[in-house]
């Protein structure tokens, strides 16, 4: 067999052993910002650490973050050879137990060829995909190194925004020094039809309080004279979206930039069906704002979202009382030609504006933590990974596509002055951050195929 052969036989062959360390990873739960599970972070990125000196990783360490571990690996052993740091995380999203229906959120099962359990899509999955990856284009190749040079960052704090992150980086700038960063925290578009990720939205979190009685007070009291704060708070939510979708910030759409005729060729080049769609998202109803495309809106159009409400009594038997407080969190998603330090300000201001003078309020913002949008430079790589993409999934070219979310992106690369492409191997149907999160077997397979022949790829192409 030839290299190409021989990768896709290994990865076949040794999936089953690929399903069985990411179960056991998995069982580590993993869970940021939750303190009782601190430890599991502990253990997490020891078990990580172990596997890549499996692998054949010579360098291994962890290092500190802000509050939970990152893990660092480097092998470099291929003099000439381009320099490619992969990022990823090891922490996950908190659970509700009681929402999940094919398995507990840490007993991962397979099940009609996917794995159900926290991370096997965000992002364990994709961290073992190039484990795996790496594996298989040693034993293809023969060789006893990487065709390129390797570093690994998989930090411990990215569900909890990565506040570590920008200290980790600065303290080990010569560590770091790579030519590309592989950034692998990201979805494909459809298991038949991959796309290569270009470009990701930046993310702004807040939270705002709105004040009413000094105390919960009973409503037969002051009924109809009270000033109710629920009320007062949805009608400012209620305000800051036009009856066309547009976020009202006075503003809020000044430094947006327009969509290329090339990317909005590269979009509407996917397949998209609006039944699949609801499908695959698990929505309702497709909404957003008026005058663009559905891959348009989520991919190059800035959105605000309400993530979390709450007033008087959501949980037990209701008191008929007066709220004295109402709060929601949003998370508003940035794109290119915006900042978030800009958009901090817009809140700030419409919300001192708006409010009544009969309610006091506190607006927090999390722009500690606040993620830049990034949109990736064509070049040699992107190349490099498309092609490798097309064999490793078996297709004769792959699309262009964007990431909805957030990510560190931006600050990876204005730390390390280094280009970040995208490639994972999750999907929108894989659940993250709700209830049976799972991934597809058969895309973790084309995953480390392809990272297999982009390391050749690279190492041919010097």
């Amino acid at each position: 067999m030839d290299v190409d052969d021989e990768v896709r036989s290994y990865v076949d062959t040794h999936a089953p052993l690929l399903v069985e360390r990411l179960s056991e990873w998995i069982r580590i739960p993993s869970v940021a910002g939750v303190p009782e599970r601190k430890h599991n972070l502990e253990r997490s990125a020891n078990w990580l650490a172990g596997e890549l000196r499996g692998a054949g990783f010579p360098i291994t360490e962890i290092w500190r973050g802000a509050e939970c571990p990152a893990v660092y690996a480097e092998w470099v052993a291929a003099p000439g050879s381009p320099t490619v740091l992969i990022y990823s995380h090891h922490d996950v999203r908190a659970v509700k137990e009681e929402n999940w229906d094919q398995t507990s959120p840490f007993d991962p099962v397979r099940r009609d060829g996917r794995l159900y359990g926290r991370g096997t899509s965000d992002a364990k999955g994709q961290v073992l995909a190039h484990v795996w990856g790496i594996r298989s284009h040693l034993h293809a190749t023969g060789r006893s190194a990487p065709a390129v040079n390797l570093k690994m960052i998989i930090e411990g704090e990215e569900e909890a925004g990565s506040p570590g992150l920008a200290d980790l980086l600065r303290a080990n700038r010569s560590r770091l020094d790579a030519d590309v960063v592989i950034f692998s925290d990201t979805l494909l578009w459809r298991a038949n039809h991959p796309a290569l990720c270009t470009s990701i939205r930046g993310m702004l979190g807040a939270r705002l309080e709105v004040y009413g009685p000094f105390t919960d007070i009973h409503s037969g009291a002051v009924s109809g004279t009270a000033p109710n704060p629920a009320f007062e708070l949805s009608n400012l939510l209620a305000q800051l979206h036009d009856q066309k979708g547009r976020i009202t910030l006075p503003g809020f759409y000044n430094d947006v930039e327009e969509i290329s005729p090339r990317r909005r060729a590269e979009l509407a080049a996917l397949p998209f069906d609006p039944q699949d769609w609801l499908d695959r998202s698990h929505t309702r109803s497709i909404g957003g704002e008026e005058g663009f495309t559905v891959l348009e809106r989520i991919w190059e159009r800035p959105a605000m979202e309400v993530i979390a409400m709450a007033a008087g009594d959501p949980i037990g038997v209701a008191r008929a009382a007066v709220p004295s407080m109402a709060s929601a969190d949003l998370s508003i998603r940035t794109v290119s030609g915006q900042k978030a330090h800009a958009v901090a300000d817009q809140l700030r201001q419409w919300i001192a504006e708006t409010i009544s003078d009969r309610f006091g309020y506190e607006l927090s913002l999390e722009t500690e933590t606040a993620q830049e949008p990034y949109r990736t430079p064509d070049g040699a790589f992107v190349d490099a990974l498309a092609a490798a993409m097309a064999k490793g999934f078996g297709v004769r070219e792959v699309g262009r596509m964007g990431n909805a979310g957030g990510g560190p992106a931006s600050l990876i690369s204005s730390a390390l002055d280094v280009p970040v492409v995208f490639f994972g191997t999750g999907l929108v149907e894989d659940n993250w951050h709700d209830s049976d999160e799972s991934v597809s077997i058969d895309i973790l397979k084309s995953g480390a195929a392809t990272l297999a022949f982009l390391w050749d790829e690279l190492g041919r192409r010097g």
